[in-house]
């Protein structure tokens, strides 16, 4: 591997760049102006599943939905972690044992801390 690199050695990835950027465009551009153009006010209603639209689509509900979503995702991906940790559990010995107890505790920790919050009660 040469340490000394110069510009034109990444030429060839500014010209595959400006290739795709350039084809991105121009699929782009073409299909607005190949595309059919008839709006109508059917055309442009929701369609929900053959059930007839009522009301505003926009209305406010209540951010615990996100919370619980988040809170959910957040726990989940913790808990991917462990299994590497529970494959490899004979090689890394007593040292990997404490580092799991270490990222339990923080993990129990954050869990405790949102229950503490209120985070998953519903009113």
């Amino acid at each position: 591997m040469n340490p000394s690199s110069i510009p034109s050695d990444y030429l060839p990835i500014f010209i595959q760049f400006l290739v795709a950027a350039g084809f991105v465009v121009a699929v782009m551009v073409a299909t607005h102006w190949l595309g059919p153009k008839r709006k109508s006010k059917l055309k442009l209603e929701t369609f929900e599943c053959g059930i007839e639209p009522q009301g505003n689509a926009r209305i406010p509900f209540s951010i615990k939905y996100f919370l619980v979503a988040i809170l959910f995702v957040l726990f989940d991906v913790e808990v991917i972690f462990m299994y590497p940790w529970a494959v490899n559990f004979k090689v890394l010995g007593e040292s990997g044992l404490i580092e799991m107890l270490i990222f339990m505790a923080l993990l129990l920790t954050g869990f405790f801390y949102i229950i503490k919050k209120g985070a998953l009660k519903w009113e």
